[in-house]
């Protein structure tokens, strides 16, 4: 019995390490959009169950087989507009025990830009979510990603891996550190007020920046999370108005379209009387459109660009990632030995549901043969026959559970349905 078959799962998809933004970008999912996208994946590739991961530095989908690597990349070229062929370089498919060891990786934030940032947790945790009521995740998926969240959370606990507080934001606020030397009095201008944007607001503050803009497409997000840290809210309309005024402007707003193209950007530093303007984009799909950085004066950064500031602060934490990879690795072994259980679950019902009916048939035709019974002369039968049917019934689990373990249920399996004349019923096979 392989692991493949106890563990059916199959992943495919591009990070930050496969793939550069202008890729990544190209196959991000909006939230509004995942039930639709994992309907059209499940269509397309004939996996029963699915759950798709969409952030700023990844996009993966987690599937069941029949689902395949040849099927997949075509799922995501459609998605994206572009040909297999240009997506192949980019994509990573892995199979059973080496997705699950990813889908554990990837909760204990060891494959993140950042090692041991916390957002991706909550990130990988929405994502099932929603897959889950969409109706895309069953039993298999739903061990696998219980399974996830318990190994995240050893890792927090039994490690320091994600004891600094580490994140794409406050990479993007160390980045603005290096470019000014300091932040004292500097004007900053952050569009979009989601998650990402308040993590910045938090770092920023630390550093002592003079004044904040928000602006959102939501006003009242924008006036929230401004008083939050005693910034001003403005209305969308008045960015141009806004732009100028700040040193530094930060997006993240989750746009299809970029919001600041080369124009603007000439406009802005027109009226900044030519004074250096960064931009700080931590945005997929990117706000800033990458020509922007042709214009004099004006410096862009994009989420790629934040990896060097990473470098610097991952070596601290290689010897703490070497423990949550083994903690990992551990719990791959762990959950496998689950998974073969679970192999021989259907057939052990089967068997038990089976010997049930026998003992209720033999009880019923006694009764015809006995006449009326008392209460304790119920009782007296239903427990010796079930203590019989027990003590028949131990032998063959025990050895199915122990054929699992060592991985040589197939053969006692077959054996098994052909000897007591069962089979894995529709029933049996979903308690699984």
């Amino acid at each position: 019995m392989s692991d493949a078959g106890n563990m059916p799962f199959v992943l495919v998809g591009l990070n930050h390490r496969t793939a550069p933004v202008e890729v990544r970008e190209r196959l991000t999912i909006a939230a509004a959009d995942l039930p639709a996208a994992l309907e059209s994946f499940c269509e397309q590739t004939e996996s029963q169950q699915a759950v798709l991961l969409s952030t700023c530095n990844r996009v993966e989908i987690l599937g069941c087989e029949p689902c395949d690597q040849i099927r997949a990349t075509d799922y995501l070229s459609r998605q994206s507009g572009l040909s297999s062929s240009e997506l192949r370089d980019h994509l990573y498919f892995k199979r059973g025990e080496e997705a699950v060891q990813h889908v554990f990786r990837v909760a204990a934030s060891l494959d993140s830009m950042v090692v041991g940032e916390a957002q991706i947790l909550g990130q990988l945790k929405e994502a099932y979510a929603v897959a889950r009521a969409s109706g895309f995740v069953k039993s298999g998926l739903d061990a696998l990603f219980a399974k996830a969240f318990a190994v995240a959370k050893r890792v927090r606990t039994e490690t320091m891996v994600g004891s600094s507080s580490v994140s794409i934001a406050s990479t993007a606020v160390e980045l603005a550190k290096k470019i000014f030397g300091s932040l004292e009095r500097r004007s900053v201008l952050l569009i979009g007020a989601g998650k990402m944007t308040e993590l910045a607001l938090r770092h920023l503050r630390t550093q002592g920046v003079g004044e904040i803009f928000v602006i959102n497409r939501t006003f009242e997000r924008a006036a929230a999370l401004a008083r939050k840290f005693d910034g001003k809210a403005l209305a969308p309309e008045s960015m141009s108005e806004a732009a100028p005024l700040a040193d530094i402007v930060i997006t993240s707003t989750g746009s299809a379209e970029p919001i600041i193209r080369k124009q603007h950007a000439e406009e802005f530093m027109q009226r900044r009387k030519n004074r250096p303007m960064f931009f700080i984009d931590i945005g997929v799909p990117r706000d800033v459109e990458p020509s922007v950085n042709e214009v004099d004066g004006v410096f862009v950064y994009d989420i790629d660009d934040l990896q060097h500031v990473v470098a610097a602060n991952t070596s601290d934490r290689t010897r703490e990632a070497e423990r949550a990879e083994a903690i990992v690795l551990h719990e791959v072994g762990r959950f496998r030995e689950r998974m073969r259980e679970l192999h021989v679950v259907p057939t052990i019902v089967s068997l038990q549901d089976s010997m049930e009916l026998m003992r209720q048939a033999e009880i019923d035709r006694m009764r015809s043969r006995l006449g009326p019974l008392t209460v304790e002369q119920e009782a007296a039968i239903e427990s010796l026959t079930r203590g019989i049917i027990n003590k028949v019934l131990h032998g063959p689990i025990t050895a199915l559970k122990t054929a699992a373990k060592a991985q040589e249920a197939d053969a006692l399996v077959e054996q098994a349905e052909r000897l007591f004349g069962i089979s894995q019923s529709p029933k049996s096979r979903a308690k699984v």
